[in-house]
């Protein structure tokens, strides 16, 4: 999001980033954008459940996937990695029938795939929020508009090397924002300020 370009103005009257006005009136968008979209997280669950999901949302938009979100936490056990690691022929089969959820056989087959590298990485790394965290960009001081970036490019190229699917850098770009590896709300939004607090308080876990 470029620093120039306008800001949404909700019924509330307190600016938000563009990218909000795709889902105006959609309170639980607002919600999503105003306490978890760039606010850093240091969990694996969550960082892999967002990995999973930003997966699912290739081709689609992200609206769409956040109103499916509880459906795929139930479908796909809360994203405990060891729990989605064990899924077979079984569950595949199970989550084709789930109307809950995108119902698409490579992308449920992805991230049961995942799941299983994610555990080699994290006997490897000791945790996946330290492997993510050292992809961590340098701060910019206003967003720029971008599709991706050198370090999601990296984190892409790195995740692959792995056996990881569905994680292109378009992917990742959009992961990597959404979880708090930098700041990219637009300069002016409302919530940019409590994020960058967020940040200067969190601690990395790559560090």
């Amino acid at each position: 999001m470029s620093s120039t370009q306008p800001l949404f103005l909700p019924p509330d009257g307190q600016p938000r980033c563009l990218w909000c006005a795709a889902a105006a009136g959609d309170a639980g968008y607002l919600h999503y954008h105003d306490t978890e979209w760039g606010f850093p997280v240091a969990d694996d669950r969550r960082l892999f459940e967002k990995l999973c999901l930003e997966g699912f949302q290739s081709g689609l938009s992200w609206r769409t996937i956040l109103n499916k979100r509880e459906a795929f936490r139930s479908a796909f056990a809360n994203f405990e990695i060891e729990q989605m690691a064990r899924f077979g022929a079984a569950e595949i089969e199970r989550l084709l029938q789930d109307a809950g959820i995108v119902r698409h056989r490579g992308k449920i087959e992805a991230v049961i795939n995942n799941a299983q590298r994610c555990l080699e990485l994290v006997a490897e790394q000791g945790s996946l929020a330290r492997y993510i965290w050292q992809f961590e960009p340098q701060a910019l001081a206003a967003p720029v508009i971008a599709t991706e970036t050198e370090a999601s490019r990296a984190l892409s190229k790195d995740l692959k090397k792995r056996g990881w699917k569905f994680v292109g850098p378009t992917t990742m770009y959009a992961f990597i924002q959404s979880m708090g590896l930098l700041n990219d709300h637009s300069l002016g939004c409302v919530t940019r300020a409590r994020v960058e607090a967020a940040r200067r308080a969190f601690k990395s876990p790559a560090s």
